[in-house]
């Protein structure tokens, strides 16, 4: 009996760099292979790959150029070298973890599509970027013939806007990294010395990036700390993604701007002692597919502070003060409730604590398995 060849887009594992669909592509990638040597995995990459990548003896590496990250060069990867690589591996399936395939290639094909940001906040991409999304994206998703996506609210999305049948599409919720677990005070109060002058903080996990709703979070911490005297800090733990430079201009328009720290990208091990140390994570941004940083606040046993919008409301379930994004008033008093208030926090710890059960990357990737085989 012959072997089953999956053929997979890996070009979002990258050494250091591993952001949301990258640690997806990981976490789900690692256990899938290793859980199934009875199939052969050729993943694919668009540049050098570190040998951490490869899991199992069931994978082989194939590198092909050009390094796709630009729209051009996207296109001429997935549809000029990527459809001479499928030719030749001649693959039972071509699995694409980001929300791209080949629209000229013959094989059947798996796509996971994370959120179609891109329609409801077009102005936040790139150009060039935003015009690839909006024309290519409807094909792809017709043209696979599985679709994976990690919330109800992106499935309906997707079938709302581009008419894509429900029985197309699994929902596979994402996970979140084990590390993230409560610390004793003595640990906690270690992080605030290392960080925060030994003050206590909020924090916001994620790309610095007008969808995550930065601007919002400034202006609510100063109306936070200009209301009721709060001697809080604020940590901003994420990169500079693009269209940042309002951002900072509302930044350096803060009355209490010395009580922001900038961490810019951090590692997990690093994320995960301020995550546990924090008053709360602030996380309301105006659209989000799923929002992992909602899980792993509450796996640190960290009250959480989310929108009342998109995925976050299904992510965060009732185990988060949801505020509207817009609102200021609203966040700035959700950060006074949550720090004044002992008996809420220790409810909204444990409702976190709980809800965050239902998500981990062992059932992720059983989920996304079932979701793929039954395109073998």
């Amino acid at each position: 009996m012959n072997r089953k060849k999956i053929a997979v887009n890996t070009r979002f594992l990258i050494e250091n760099k591993l952001e949301g669909i990258g640690w997806f592509s990981y976490e789900t990638l690692k256990r899938i292979t290793i859980a199934h040597p009875e199939i052969d995995f050729y993943f694919i990459f668009d540049r050098p790959y570190d040998a951490s990548f490869i899991f199992s003896k069931n994978v082989q590496p194939i590198v092909i150029g050009p390094p796709a990250r630009h729209p051009i060069l996207w296109y001429i990867w997935f549809e000029f070298s990527l459809r001479k690589c499928l030719s030749e591996i001649k693959p039972d399936l071509f699995f694409s973890p980001d929300g791209y395939l080949s629209l000229s290639a013959s094989c059947p094909q798996h796509i996971v599509i994370h959120d179609l940001a891109f329609e409801h906040y077009p102005m936040f991409v790139p150009y060039l970027a935003r015009k690839f999304y909006q024309y290519f994206t409807p094909k792809y998703a017709d043209k696979a013939m599985r679709i994976a996506t990690v919330s109800n609210f992106t499935k309906d999305d997707i079938v709302r806007l581009y008419g894509i049948q429900e029985g197309k599409i699994d929902v596979v919720y994402n996970g979140a990294n084990e590390l993230y677990r409560p610390l004793s005070e003595e640990e906690r109060k270690a992080v605030q010395g290392e960080y925060s002058d030994g003050k206590k903080y909020f924090i916001y996990n994620g790309a610095i990036h007008p969808r995550k709703n930065l601007k919002n979070i400034f202006l609510a911490f100063d109306m936070y700390k200009g209301k009721w005297g709060s001697d809080c800090k604020l940590i901003v733990a994420g990169r500079k993604a693009w269209q940042f430079a309002d951002i900072f201009f509302s930044y350096e328009s803060m009355k209490h701007k010395a009580d922001v720290v900038f961490t810019g990208h951090v590692s997990q091990a690093v994320l995960h002692k301020l995550m546990a140390s924090a008053e709360a994570l602030l996380y309301v941004s105006l659209f989000e597919g799923f929002g992992i940083p909602i899980v792993e606040a509450m796996q640190c046993g960290t009250p959480i502070i989310a929108s009342n919008t998109t995925a976050t409301a299904e992510t965060s379930g009732d185990a988060a003060i949801k505020v509207s994004p817009e609102d200021i008033d609203s966040i700035a008093l959700a950060m006074h409730s949550l720090s004044e208030n002992p008996d809420m926090r220790k409810e909204y710890i444990q409702r976190g604590i709980e809800h965050a059960k239902k998500y981990s990357w062992d059932i992720t990737a059983s989920k996304l398995w079932d979701s793929i085989n039954k395109c073998l």
